[in-house]
């Protein structure tokens, strides 16, 4: 074999990872959180899926939209290669974490009763009560960083519904959560939110940038860029807000 062509052996075996690496396909992650993301007739559905699926269809990426356990997801995405995560609530803790592309809805937190008559003045009066949180989401964050304890103040799950039927049950006194997250759970019920649920305190300084289509920070970033040049012509087509409306 020609000196030459040996050469060319060698370097093309010690290029040829780092080809398969550049080919590594797209993770996208999601969990259970209506209207945004959810499974429909066992397929992963909601207002924030069809945006990234109307993406991934203008970019012929193969769709690869996982629902799981918020904390599995979110842990993916901050460990993990090629991760799209959503919808992930942008705050100043999570900023440096991630590659951050698109806010897709509002964040308004709340702590939630089943008590007409009671009302916090101040989250320092929460910590006497029972809230149901989903393990390693920014509510429960944010609560942890202002010293409730899981255990002790909080009961963690894996689902909102999960944490609304331990309302029901009398098993938790309050409820941590979006706001359009449990109007859409209590409305699946057949029940009427403004009549069910009512609202303790208001946790305006939770909501960050609201909920956000985001990459994890080992993610190429010409699939960043090629990801928003998709969003860009799904906006200026009309498919974007289309589909905002539809979820109105």
């Amino acid at each position: 074999m020609p000196p030459s062509l040996t050469r060319f052996t060698l370097l093309w075996l010690f290029l040829l990872p780092c080809a398969l690496c550049s080919a590594e396909p797209l993770r996208i992650v999601t969990e259970e959180l209506p209207p945004y993301s959810m499974t429909v007739n066992g397929k992963p559905g909601g207002m924030a899926t069809e945006v990234v699926q109307a993406v991934l269809d203008e970019m012929g990426e193969p769709s690869n939209i996982q629902v799981m356990p918020w904390a599995r997801a979110y842990d993916i995405a901050l460990n993990g290669r090629n991760v799209l995560i959503y919808s992930l609530a942008r705050t100043p803790a999570r900023e440096p974490l991630f590659t951050w592309v698109e806010p897709i809805a509002s964040g308004h937190w709340k702590l939630y009763s089943l008590d007409p008559n009671l009302r916090l003045n101040s989250l320092d009066e929460a910590r006497r009560y029972q809230i149901a949180t989903v393990k390693d989401d920014v509510g429960e964050q944010f609560l942890i960083d202002n010293g409730f304890e899981i255990g002790k103040n909080l009961q963690s799950s894996n689902r909102y519904d999960i944490n609304y039927e331990k309302l029901r049950m009398g098993r938790i006194d309050l409820w941590i959560v979006n706001e359009t997250n449990a109007n859409y759970i209590v409305k699946q019920l057949g029940q009427d939110p403004v009549q069910t649920l009512h609202p303790v305190l208001d946790l305006d300084s939770l909501g960050g940038n609201g909920l956000n289509i985001a990459f994890s920070r080992n993610t190429a970033t010409e699939t960043v860029a090629r990801f928003r040049q998709g969003l860009e012509k799904v906006r200026a087509s009309g498919k974007l807000q289309a589909i905002y409306e539809k979820w109105q």
